[in-house]
């Protein structure tokens, strides 16, 4: 029990994390009215990211969470621990804002 209750933790904190980043882009859709040019915005962002290395976030991944785009190249299952969800799931909960028209 020891052993498993600070994972179990670090998985209930990552995922509030990745919820509230949802919460925070559905509130920009709705600040900016346009979920579509948010959602552009996230894809150009995350181009550039994934283009460049930083190399600084991944000597400290403590600091990943203070990023606007996941900065760690980790990817399986490193994404369960994640503090960012993918950015094609970010664009497409908004863009699914686009189809139903709400916001």
């Amino acid at each position: 029990m020891a052993i498993l209750a600070p994972i179990a933790g670090a998985l209930i904190q990552m995922a509030i994390s990745r919820a509230r980043e949802f919460e925070a882009d559905r509130g920009g859709a709705e600040i900016s009215g346009d979920p579509a040019s948010l959602a552009s915005a996230l894809e150009k962002i995350h181009a550039y990211a994934t283009g460049v290395p930083f190399l600084a976030a991944e000597a400290h991944p403590a600091t990943a969470q203070m990023m606007i785009m996941n900065p760690l190249s980790g990817g399986g299952i490193a994404n369960l621990f994640s503090t960012h969800p993918a950015t094609e799931e970010r664009v497409a909960r908004l863009m699914e804002m686009v189809r139903t028209g709400r916001m």
